[in-house]
Parts: structure tokens; sequence; C-alpha cells
């Protein structure tokens, strides 16, 4: 226990007061998944109100105590927006797996986004598996996305349709992943590439 003094008080406010964030928007995280109809494991951790958003006809599945912070004081690297975890179409079918974290991370889902255990998801990142806008010719078909257990996304890092990342792989931020990425490995780049080898 700090001893409470002028050097340690800021410190052991913050803490309090995230402490007490935390359980009020562990409520309103409960109220709202049960409104989405989102299946939410046990153990999670909410900072900031995550948006969720379940199309009719789709599912969402978190799995146990995975982390969301959605405030842009919860990772003093900065967020710039609260997490938003949504399906978009009839169908669609996102799974996240336990212990995964998330901080200002938007994930939508319009046909299949599978992620891991244990999965980092680094301030401000986006995985998507869709170009958004069907209505419009240019855009291609969706396609599937698929993130191993124990990838680490770094900050700014874009997933896009199609893309598989291997367990254990590191992508550098401020990445665009457009194609398939091996386990175990160090990708970073616009687009990603292979850097090095992880010894894991």
């Amino acid at each position: 226990m700090r001893n409470l003094n002028r050097d340690t008080l800021p410190h052991l406010f913050s803490v309090l007061m995230r402490i007490i964030l935390k359980n009020w928007f562990a409520v309103w995280a409960h109220v709202s998944v049960r409104w989405w109809g989102v299946d939410l494991g046990n153990g999670g951790s909410f900072m900031g109100k995550t948006r969720f958003y379940r199309h009719p006809g789709s599912y969402i599945r978190i799995g146990s105590n995975c982390k969301f912070n959605s405030t842009p004081n919860s990772n003093l690297i900065g967020i710039n927006r609260p997490c938003m975890i949504s399906t978009l179409k009839n169908g669609a079918e996102l799974t996240i797996g336990e212990g995964c974290g998330f901080s200002g991370t938007v994930i939508a889902c319009a046909c299949r986004i599978t992620l891991g255990r244990n999965v980092r998801c680094g301030a401000n990142t986006l995985i998507n598996d869709t170009d958004w806008h069907n209505d419009d010719p240019r855009a291609g078909i969706d396609a599937p996305v698929e993130i191993g257990d124990n990838v680490w996304m770094g900050v700014n890092v874009t997933v896009l349709k199609g893309v598989s990342i291997g367990e254990g792989t590191l992508i550098g931020a401020g990445s665009v992943v457009t194609k398939a990425i091996p386990a175990g490995v160090v990708a970073a780049g616009v687009p990603a590439k292979v850097i090095r080898s992880l010894e894991i």
C-alpha cells in the first residue's frame, strides 16, 4: 500500500475513480448486450461505453474476461473513439475468444469474423470483412477474417476483408493488413509484409 502524500495522491485518486467507473460501465454494458442480444462471457471489463449493434438474424459471441477501453484516457497511448462491435447483415457471425483486449477498436462483420484467445488490439484498430458500400458497383464481395490466438496488433492497425493472421503474430503500428500473414512472425507496413520470424 502506498503512503498517502502529495506525490501519490493523484495516482491513488485516479485508481479509485477507475474502479468506480469500471463498475458503472460494466452495468451499462450488461444492459446493452441484453438489449442487442449479444452473447457475453463472464468477467469482462469495460472502461467507457462500448457500442454494440447486432443486425437481425446474425450473432455476436464474446468470450470471458475480455477488456474494452472506450474512453480517451482509458489507455494512455490515446484512444480517439469508443469500442464498436457490430454485425451488418443477416447471417453474419462474429466470434471473439476469451481474454481479448480492445482499445477504441472497431469490429464490423458482414459475413464472418473470428478472433482467437488473448488477441490484443492496440488503440484505434479496425477489423472488417466488407467494403461497407455494397450498393456501389466498385465494392467487392464480403470475405471472412480469421485472427489466431495470441495475435498482437499495434496502434492504428487496419485489417481488411479476406485476411487471416496466424497464431502468435505481431502486427506493427499503423499497418494495413491486406493479405494472409502466417503464424509466429512480425509483420508491418502498408500493405503489411513479414519482417522477421518470432522465437515463441
